[in-house]
């Protein structure tokens, strides 16, 4: 789950890493309001899940209450890479002598957190990494050992960091962000830039913070932070009814049963020559109730031309499967053809079943790749 800025700075505030004062405001009336509060030149920050917010008019700097009324007039309802800002983030303006990049992340290839930190600061990472990749200083930390001071020395000397008083104020705010970074369960808590004042304060400008869903559950006031406006409806839709779903950007709708064959499903209909739209999976069950979870949420795309269940029957029984969708097909109105394949356990007698009934928009096939080629016809 990612968080808007001003939530991931509330994180880590709480963690004594230092950030600039500020207010959420989600009208002109409370930007103006927040920056009387505030006091002199305030910056209107646009709060959406998306990077690029300044090259696309996003962050502005504002003089006085006025200016910033204005500002945030500007700013509200503006598009950036698909995201409506509909919050703002009002915040004390910092004088800036430096900028660094400092972040913490999950390395998957070695199932260790992975430190990194660059004098380059404010700049995309990604740029940094191919165009100066010796400027980016990279340092796994083991997660039986934690974050130890040599790890900060190592990051510091790395990138050339040689401010005795900038050294003492980012060692301390990398491990903060380590307490952070494990106490909320993240899986990237970013900051660019890391900020040095010409008073030789150093501070997080910036927060890019994202939890694992999984953990949620031990975060209750961390869930509760989830704008469930701004997330895609047929995601919201999926964790409403407790369906495994991820949105992706093609036509054929996808049902497997299993991670793992949903898997190999989207790669069959790249192989078929078309593209999936989703990720969905059924789990373990294969009944009505389920079916129809499933099938809804599929259906509210209006993407999806074309559905195909790929079921592969190992506890799940192909015919209880089959009885499910034909339940589902009673139940819901679906105009888009569907294409099954059954295999494994009672395979023949789900088809059997799916044969009897043959609903009009319903087709068998027996393998996974004629299936996909005919759910990829069927989706032109």
């Amino acid at each position: 789950m990612d968080l808007y800025e001003y939530q991931g700075k509330e994180l880590f505030g709480r963690f004594g890493i230092p950030v600039s004062e500020g207010r959420l405001a989600t009208t002109p009336a409370e930007a103006r309001s927040a920056a009387e509060d505030l006091g002199g030149q305030v910056v209107v920050k646009a709060q959406v899940l998306t990077g690029g917010r300044g090259k696309a008019g996003g962050i502005k700097l504002a003089e006085d209450p006025a200016d910033a009324e204005a500002k945030a007039a500007a700013i509200l309802g503006l598009d950036i890479r698909g995201h409506v800002v509909r919050r703002l983030w009002i915040e004390r303006a910092s004088e800036i002598e430096t900028e660094y990049y400092l972040s913490l992340t999950f390395d998957r290839g070695v199932k260790k957190p992975l430190f990194m930190f660059t004098k380059e600061g404010g700049m995309d990472i990604e740029q940094v990494a191919e165009e100066t990749p010796e400027a980016l200083v990279r340092l796994h930390v083991d997660p039986l050992e934690g974050v130890q001071p040599y790890h900060a020395r190592r990051l510091l000397y790395g990138a050339g960091i040689d401010d005795p008083s900038e050294q003492k104020q980012i060692t301390a705010i990398v491990a903060r962000l380590y307490e952070a970074f494990v106490a909320c369960d993240a899986m990237l808590c970013e900051v660019n830039p890391l900020i040095v004042t010409p008073a030789g304060e150093v501070k997080a400008l910036d927060s890019k913070f994202t939890v694992d869903d999984n953990a949620l559950y031990r975060h209750p006031d961390i869930a509760e932070m989830r704008d469930v406006a701004a997330a895609d409806p047929q995601e919201t839709l999926a964790r409403e009814k407790g369906v495994t779903y991820v949105k992706l950007e093609g036509e054929v709708g996808i049902l497997g049963n299993g991670a793992g064959l949903v898997m190999s499903t989207l790669d069959v209909i790249a192989l078929a020559g078309g593209r999936p739209a989703n990720f969905c999976d059924l789990g373990g069950g294969g009944d009505a109730e389920g079916v129809v979870d499933a099938l809804e949420v599929i259906t509210t795309d209006p993407q999806v031309k074309s559905i195909f269940f790929n079921i592969f029957g190992g506890i799940t029984r192909c015919d209880e499967v089959a009885r499910g969708i034909l339940e589902a097909l009673q139940r819901l109105t679906i105009s888009e053809p569907i294409v099954v394949r059954l295999d494994g356990t009672n395979a023949e007698e789900g088809r059997r079943l799916l044969a009897e009934a043959a609903p009009p928009n319903l087709h068998v096939s027996p393998t996974m790749l004629e299936a996909a080629s005919r759910a990829v016809e069927l989706s032109r």
